[in-house]
């Protein structure tokens, strides 16, 4: 048995099917209507932060659209031109963002096949709280 990714629902705490979910491919800032919000909600907006590396060596900065996930990041990927971390040259694509790529296996369907291509930790950080 392996983790396998799924789509969840929030508001009915239940996965749901990949013929449940309508893909938008965005490429820009874009605001969308969502079910159960009284306004649009924003996607598409790039944030960039940094992690630093060992030995003050500097950082390096990556951009993402899903910047809530970063606490299951398990690794950072670069196309293999850049410097080596994690060489993906699938998933990276040097002339969109920073050039680096942020990688949450549990939590995105790029990262989970990134994840299991370089047999990456998968992290699940949307639990249930402690009452």
């Amino acid at each position: 048995m392996g983790y396998r990714l799924v789509n969840w629902d929030c508001v009915l705490r239940t996965a749901i099917s990949d013929i449940e979910v309508d893909y938008t491919d965005i490429k820009k800032r874009t605001l969308l209507m969502i079910p159960g919000y009284e306004n649009a909600v924003e996607f598409g907006v790039l944030t960039s932060f940094s992690y630093p590396l060992e030995e003050d060596l500097g950082e390096i900065v990556v951009a993402t659209t899903r910047v809530e996930t970063m606490l299951g990041d398990t690794a950072i990927a670069v196309h293999p031109d850049d410097i080596r971390i994690i060489c993906d040259a699938i998933l990276v694509d040097p002339e969109f963002g920073t050039g680096a790529v942020k990688i949450t296996p549990a939590h995105d369907h790029n990262d989970f096949n990134v994840g299991k291509r370089h047999n990456l930790e998968f992290i699940n950080i949307f639990t249930e709280m402690e009452k």
